[in-house]
């Protein structure tokens, strides 16, 4: 594990490097998608698209583990926690979605036959994998669940999930309303662990406990952190990928700020209110309980309506060409065929990230082939 653990942390400062290389290179250009949006718009589908049940459920798990391990104690917990979802771990899909804005429409990488092959496959692993994940810890979500019951709500996400695809209108709306539900949960549980305006403060030193320790989070700190940035690797093709169409005119400082410091504050302030409950060991309510499970299952179907309207629109597998009909019964059949095929193989997320950072380095192979194709003056666009 010690050689990937290498691997992570070599193509993690190779992204950010090229991040900072960017900024400064291509300071003038303006980046604008295919469907432009208001930026609170992009930033909802972004936030959606990219985040799944865990960053409801797992912080009340995981706050224990980070206080008993002795890995950890260089800083608290929940600086621990927004590490490893927050700031930082944002700027991978920085540098996807300025590449499918500004390079692939130039040098339409993603178009030659094995790089096509690959993003889709793992396009469509991810996607099912992120359903198996869903599958695998629902008895941890919902005690006690019935297993016929757990297999058909993991049919019904699938098909949700599918069936939103249809339109790329609910891919945005659901996006939208998941992010207002997410802050709707957020108040609630705000009410609820009855925190004062000091609390809020002892979170602000908290959380500077990350910034201040800000390099640890380059490379992985346990196997458990590797975990969770080959997840973000994962992602970060095909998010980049699929936001890129909405981003509506701003010059790549402010998509990186934007990335940086706007999904970071409500991760900031849920994570803070979570820990805030952990601490004082403040019990939840059904209502608050159920509440986290319905917004983490929006949260899922976002994800994956997400990537299923991307590998669909990339192999042509589209409503258009199928009819609406076909199209639900071919996804969805795909999909959640591979959750179940899930059970019997042995594949990690590692794998997929793995795939992803070799992926990485073709696409810089072929954009160093064909550098002459890309002049600063020729990204210049105002």
């Amino acid at each position: 594990m010690q050689s990937a653990h290498i691997i992570l942390t070599t193509a993690i400062l190779i992204t950010l490097t090229t991040s900072v290389f960017l900024i400064v290179w291509s300071r003038k250009t303006l980046l604008v998608g295919e469907q432009p949006s208001r930026l609170m718009a992009f930033i909802a589908i972004l936030f959606t698209s990219g985040l799944d049940v865990g960053l409801i459920l797992f912080p009340l798990t995981e706050f224990p583990v980070y206080e008993a391990e002795s890995v950890y104690a260089f800083t608290n917990p929940l600086a621990i926690e927004f590490g490893f979802w927050g700031f930082l771990v944002w700027g991978f899909y920085f540098l996807t979605t300025f590449y499918f804005c500004v390079v692939e429409p130039r040098l339409k990488l993603f178009e030659i036959g094995w790089v096509k092959m690959i993003n889709n496959l793992v396009i469509i692993g991810t996607c099912a994998f992120t359903g198996f994940l869903f599958f695998s810890y629902l008895p941890d979500y919902i005690a006690d669940i019935p297993e016929v019951a757990r297999y058909a709500l993991v049919a019904v996400v699938v098909l949700a999930a599918v069936i939103s695809s249809t339109d790329i209108r609910l891919v945005i709306w659901l996006s939208i309303g998941s992010f207002l539900l997410f802050l709707a949960l957020i108040t609630a549980m705000l009410m609820h662990s009855d925190m004062r305006v000091e609390q809020f403060v002892q979170s602000g030193q908290y959380l500077g406990g990350y910034f201040r320790n800000l390099h640890r989070f380059v490379s992985p700190l346990t196997d458990y952190h590797a975990f969770y940035l080959f997840w973000w690797f994962a992602w970060s093709i095909m998010i980049g990928q699929f936001v890129a169409r909405f981003v509506g005119g701003l010059r790549p400082w402010q998509l990186l700020a934007a990335l940086l410091v706007l999904p970071s504050i409500p991760i900031a302030l849920w994570f803070s209110i979570l820990f805030h409950v952990h601490s004082q060991e403040i019990p939840l309510t059904g209502f608050l309980q159920i509440s986290m499970i319905v917004v983490g299952i929006i949260f899922v179907i976002n994800s994956l309506d997400s990537l299923t309207r991307l590998y669909s629109e990339n192999l042509n597998l589209t409503v258009e060409r199928l009819g609406r009909s076909l199209y639900i019964a071919i996804h969805w059949g795909l999909l959640f065929g591979l959750i179940l095929l899930y059970q019997f193989t042995p594949l990690k997320i590692e794998w997929i990230g793995m795939v992803v950072i070799l992926l990485y380095a073709c696409i810089y192979a072929l954009i160093f082939q064909r550098r002459r194709q890309l002049t600063a003056a020729s990204f210049q666009r105002v």
